[in-house]
């Protein structure tokens, strides 16, 4: 099934935005080491901040302007890979147009779609663009003789330093000369965006005693539950890949669904996103919404708290197409997704309507769920972390291996280095 991508000789990367952290700039000096050429465009003063090393110029004009200035980059340099983090920010899926039209490799890369200590890597597209496969018999069949992969922990991210740096990149942002026309694709100002995070890091023994209390209440009542996932509203994969224009909507689609078709003893537990900034007042609204479907005393809003002690309690989860849904297929639980996602694959989630879910979702068939986790961490992820060392390092070193033997989406095991739990 795979074919090899591999490229012989020099090649020309342009890096675009990537992550808030120095992780683009050390890819760049390992490609530049073998041999290769290396490009950056800065878009705003953040940019610069977090890229070491030439190559870099700067787009100060107008967002109009972006599609010719970026076609003529691409012809002018001869690039071969463009490499990008979110490829749905304006800037973004321009140049993966332009891209395209010239056959040019396109590498995307964000957090992975395993968590705590992977790295997303693969081609075209994230999420519900993405090309790994749906159908259960290509899944199995891709994964054969693959080596399983250990999910153990190895890497430790560090929120602090992730913290520090994105205050730093966004007030540099508060700085627009000289990119006096640059189009944020955040739908948050920095400043609220902190305000928010601040006020749940002063109460985040208060949300964790919370939520705590909720599943001891629910074990000890030996209630029934199912849990729903919630995301960033901010999140490009339920902007883009989802129907939702916000969290609410799926919300009461959910609550409504579960008050008319789920067991009349069972409760839905709502789990708040940790890094969401809640100015939205996300237990009240949910609240009220619980009080309009008849379901008040059978909604709970846990606002932290453990997720694998609560999805191994759970009956199952319901998300648009969070990420922590892979924590709950590595538990065998049913999952129902609202959205387009990776994971949504026959056999692995729930495929009927929402209102089954409730009473007729099964566990996710073991044998294709080891085969796309197998197949997943070999062929589009890297093992490690974008804000702590040693984890960086061999983010950077899988990374810059997988870049400049052009296998992206091949199941390369050999790329993932070693390492240990730090």
């Amino acid at each position: 099934m795979f074919h090899s991508q591999a490229a012989s000789g020099e090649r020309r990367f342009l890096f675009l935005q990537g992550p808030i952290a120095p992780f683009f700039a050390e890819v760049a000096a390992g490609l530049r080491g073998r041999g290769h050429k290396v490009h950056r465009v800065n878009l705003n003063l953040g940019d610069r901040l977090f890229w070491r090393g030439p190559g870099a110029v700067d787009f100060t004009g107008w967002p109009e302007e972006w599609a010719p200035w970026i076609d003529g980059f691409l012809a002018e340099h001869a690039i071969t890979d463009l490499v990008l983090l979110g490829e749905q920010r304006f800037y973004h899926s321009v140049a993966i147009a332009a891209a395209k039209a010239r056959g040019i490799a396109i590498i995307v890369t964000d957090y992975g779609y395993m968590r705590p200590d992977w790295i997303t890597l693969e081609r075209d597209g994230m999420g519900g663009a993405s090309l790994f496969p749906r159908d259960p018999a290509k899944i199995l069949s891709a994964a054969k003789g693959l080596p399983p992969t250990d999910l153990r922990q190895r890497f430790k991210d560090h929120f602090p330093t992730q913290a520090v740096w994105d205050v730093l990149y966004h007030l540099a942002m508060l700085f627009p000369f000289p990119f006096r026309h640059f189009q944020n694709h955040e739908l948050i100002h920095p400043v609220w965006m902190y305000s928010g995070l601040g006020r749940r890091l002063l109460l985040r023994v208060l949300e964790n005693h919370r939520s705590h209390r909720i599943l001891a209440g629910l074990q000890q009542r030996q209630a029934p539950f199912w849990l729903f996932a919630m995301q960033m509203e901010t999140d490009f994969s339920l902007r883009t890949y989802s129907h939702y224009p916000d969290l609410d909507t799926p919300l009461e689609e959910v609550m409504t669904s579960f008050a008319q078709h789920a067991p009349g003893d069972a409760e839905l537990v709502v789990k708040l996103h940790p890094l969401d900034p809640c100015l939205k007042n996300w237990p009240k609204r949910i609240s009220a919404m619980a009080r309009k479907v008849g379901i008040a005393g059978r909604v709970q809003v846990a606002p932290r708290g453990d997720l694998v002690a609560m999805l191994k309690a759970a009956q199952g989860m319901i998300t648009v197409n969070s990420t922590t849904a892979s924590r709950a297929l590595s538990l065998g639980k049913p999952v129902k997704f609202l959205g387009r996602t990776i994971f949504d694959v026959p056999g692995l989630s729930f495929q009927g309507a929402l209102d089954d879910f409730w009473t007729k979702a099964a566990a996710p068939e073991q044998t294709l769920r080891d085969a796309f986790f197998t197949l997943l961490c070999s062929a589009y992820m890297v093992r490690g972390v974008y804000y702590r060392r040693p984890g960086l390092d061999a983010a950077v070193a899988a990374t810059v291996e997988r870049l400049d033997r052009g296998l992206i989406n091949l199941p390369v095991p050999a790329v993932q280095p070693e390492g240990a739990t730090a």
